[in-house]
Formats: structure tokens, sequence, C-alpha cells
């Protein structure tokens, strides 16, 4: 289905025939694709960087920084790590601010390189095209061949092909289910729990079966209608982009009319003599090394995913006819309608403005936060008692939470008002492993003198015994009498 057209550039207006999607029949049933592989030089590149990617998916969960998963999202806990950096549950300001850049980054990078991303980095574009689409090929062979046999009865030897095909894509999905849930459990726990019953985590044990599940259906059988259908990103580049976006794209202006040469005419273009054609010779390869089945010379659609096949496809073809590459390639609408093209423009400004602003106020919350996060509040019911020796007691409940790396033994002390005890419910020093928080109830004893208007400033400090240098405060208000005859014996 046509996004854009190219209404302005010369040569005819190319349409899409049908508003139809490129993967379903028009009576709305599904359109298997058989896209053939074209090794170019952009699919070179993309191998090298898909291989890079997986190696990179599989070992975030394995490599530790500080301590901890590179990437963990520890959702029981309610912590997520991000390269050595662990946001927790306390920190919503800081992970909103987080994910809101990670979105305008997006946004950036979609209106400047187009959907470069779903054709380089995703990991659906990754893994089918470079994993289980090559397993295929292997199994079933060329994709001509694979076609007839899949239009024609179910033999022995289709039964095998695919029976080893979808095996192997079994026990990869199964692989890559791992793979997943270890971003949220950590590949120690996961590995004791494959040495141990089901039935002891069997709730993990459900998600990984239903993982596998699904990454079997999608890479098996759903494939490239992840992108077309259920994946909304497609439906927004029509908001993130402009005319001025990359974009992979047919020239019409050079192709068009388009035709198939005949021998005389081939003749004719070896000579040197001008005809009245486009140098698209209708050879279709663009069409038939797509992945999502689209003819990129219909003009910017939603199903293209800029995995520049046709680009390959198309520079092999005109190198054979003696024709300049270029005619299907990375460029921007503005540039194929022969309009100046911008690199800098307003909607570039502003994302670039809101991203160096969210870069700073995150990078402010971060080198204020501390390693050791306090929150202080009132025990339920009188808010103070006065003593025989008139000294007033306030009872409070402190949360603790040590954010570093290595258990820290704690300790609470008053700073202000001068003469003020801090008497804890439990142990005098609380030991808080790492990323655990810490409850504990406090009876705060101050002096009658301290009280103005029934009021004094309090400030707590908790210290480590075993890291002297990591202390946190926290100022708080106290209750009190506010005369001397509000106390009682």
């Amino acid at each position: 289905m046509a996004v854009n057209s190219t209404s302005s550039c010369p040569g005819p207006v190319l349409e899409s025939p049908e508003e139809v999607l490129s993967t379903m029949n028009k009576d709305g049933k599904r359109l298997w694709v058989y896209p053939t592989p074209s090794k170019g030089t952009l699919w070179k590149w993309r191998l090298a960087v898909a291989w890079a990617l997986i190696a990179f998916f599989v070992a975030l969960p394995l490599v530790k920084i500080q301590g901890k998963p590179a990437i963990f999202l520890d959702l029981l806990h309610r912590e997520f790590t991000f390269f050595g950096l662990t946001l927790y549950a306390t920190d919503t300001t800081l992970l909103m601010v987080f994910l809101l850049l990670v979105l305008v980054s997006v946004f950036l990078a979609t209106a400047l390189l187009g959907r470069v991303w779903c054709g380089w980095g995703c990991p659906q574009t990754v893994y089918l095209e470079f994993v289980f689409r090559p397993i295929e090929r292997f199994f079933e062979g060329k994709e001509n061949a694979r076609k007839r046999r899949d239009a024609g009865p179910w033999t022995p030897d289709r039964v095998v092909r695919k029976g080893l095909k979808l095996a192997v894509y079994l026990l990869l999905s199964f692989g890559l289910a791992h793979t997943f849930v270890a971003y949220f459990v950590s590949w120690e726990v996961l590995q004791d729990w494959m040495q141990r019953s089901p039935t002891e985590h069997w709730g993990f044990f459900v998600m990984m079966a239903m993982t596998t599940g699904l990454i079997f259906g999608n890479f098996g059988y759903f494939r490239e209608q992840m992108c077309t259908i259920a994946c909304p990103y497609a439906r927004f580049q029509s908001v993130l982009m402009d005319r001025d976006s990359l974009i992979v794209s047919y020239d019409p202006g050079r192709g068009e009319p388009r035709k198939r040469r005949s021998g005389e005419e081939r003749a004719q273009e070896k000579a040197s003599v001008k005809l009245a054609l486009g140098d698209c010779v209708d050879c279709g390869a663009c069409v038939r090394t797509c992945p999502t089945g689209i003819d990129i010379r219909n003009g910017l659609q939603m199903e293209c995913v800029g995995c520049t096949q046709c680009i390959d496809a198309c520079d092999a073809i005109m190198i054979s006819v003696n024709k300049p590459k270029g005619l299907i390639r990375y460029t921007s609408e503005n540039v194929i309608e022969k309009k100046p093209a911008r690199i800098i423009r307003t909607r570039v400004l502003l994302y670039a403005a809101i991203m160096v602003s969210l870069t700073t106020i995150f990078a402010i919350l971060i080198t204020s936060r501390t390693p050791i996060d306090i929150n202080l509040g009132r025990v339920v019911g009188e808010p103070f008692a006065v003593l025989q020796d008139g000294e007033v007691i306030n009872r409070l409940r402190f949360r603790v939470q040590n954010r570093t790396n290595e258990e820290l033994h704690l300790s609470v002390v008053a700073l202000e008002p001068a003469g003020t005890e801090v008497k804890l419910s439990g142990p005098a020093i609380m030991h808080i492993a790492a990323g655990a928080t810490h409850r504990v109830e406090a009876f705060v004893v101050v002096p009658p003198t301290a009280f103005t208007n029934g009021s004094s400033a309090a400030l707590f400090e908790i210290m480590a015994a075993n890291k002297p240098a990591l202390s946190s405060t926290v100022a708080f208000t106290l209750l009190g009498p506010s005369t001397p005859k509000e106390s009682k014996p």
C-alpha cells in the first residue's frame, strides 16, 4: 500500500495497482513470500552487522558490569540495570527521563535515517534474514524449487525437508527463548532452574514455553507479517519522517518508461543509440528479492523495511546491461523529485533540542543521585509523646535503600537539633544487601527546648561503617508541644 506518490517527479505517476497488503491475496488469504537473496555489497555489510548484533544480543545478559549483567530487567524486584546503571522503583523521574530520551532518539534517527533500524538492526530482520531463512534454504533448496514443492502434494521428500527444518527452528527458538528470559532473571538463576524441577519455578517455566512457541511461530510462519501488520513502527513513519528523510527509493525519472529490451533494442543500446526508454528493464529482480513482497517502483510504501535487497538486485542488473548503478538507491523524496535536499530542518532541530534538554536533565539526576536512598515518614498514631523529664519522643519509620553493588552496614544519627537521640527498634547497625531496601521504626528523643511553635527542624545522617565515604542525609520536621502547658507528665 503506497504511503506517498511521486506525482511531481518527471515521468508517469506511479501508484500501487491494488490497495492490498503485499503479503495478501485479493481474497484476503496469506500470500507466501519466497524472496531470493541478492548478495551484493550492501548485503555483505548487513551480514557483518547482523552477526555482530546477534553476538551482542546474546552477550548482554552474560557480560557483567560492576557485578550485574549489562542488561538486567528484574521485574520481580523492580530493578532495571543498563550497562552498570541500576534504576529502582524509587527512581521514577530518572526512569521516565531515560525512556523519553530513548523515544526522542528514535524520533531523531527516523527523521534523519528513515527505517535504517528496521533493515539493519531490528532483531526481527536480523534473525529472519540471516539465521532462519538461510536454514530454510539449506533444507528446502532455492526459492523456485521450494515454491513448486509447496504448491504440490505432501511427498515423503517434502515431509522430511520441512521436518528437519522445523526441528532446527524449534531448537533455535528454545535457545533464543532462554536468552530472552535471561534478560529478566539472569543466566545464573536460569542455569540453576534448568537443573531443578519446573514445579519450583512454574511461572517462568510457562513463560519459557510460551516464548519458545512465539519465537517458533514468528520465524516459522508469521515472518514478514510481523513488520507489515503487527509492528506499529511502520504506521508511525508517516509522522516521524518527512520528504528529506533517508529512504530506499526507485528513481522513476531515470527508470521510466520501463520495458524489457528486445534483442534489437539491446544491440542499439550497446551501440550507444538513445532509445525513448528508461533504464529500468522491467526484469522484476527488485520484486523477487524483497522480503516483504513489495514492488519498490510503486513509491514509498508502509511495508518497506529498508533492507536494501532491491538496491543490490538492481545494481547487479544495471551492471549486466552496461548502465550506471543507483536506479534504486538510498535517497530522499526531495532528491528524487529534483528538489533541494535539507539535512538541517525544523523537526530535526526540535528533536535535537529536546534530546539535549533530556540529556542534561538525565545527567543532573544521575550526578545528584545518592548511593543511599532514604525515605522518612511518621508512624500512624499519636504524633509525639512527652516523657516525665520533659523530653519529646517522635516515632518515625525509616526506609533505607542500598543502591551500591555491595552490602552496607548502616547506622543512623541525628545531626540536628542538638542533643537528639535516635533509637532503632532493631539492631543499631543495619546490614543491607546490595540493591536491597530495609524498613525500620525509630524513636527520636528530642530536648523540649528544640521546639518552636510545636515543631523542630531535624536533620538525620545515614552512615556506612564499612564504607566511611558513603553517607546520606535527610531533613524532617519533628512535632512537639507548642507551650510547656501541653507537656504531659
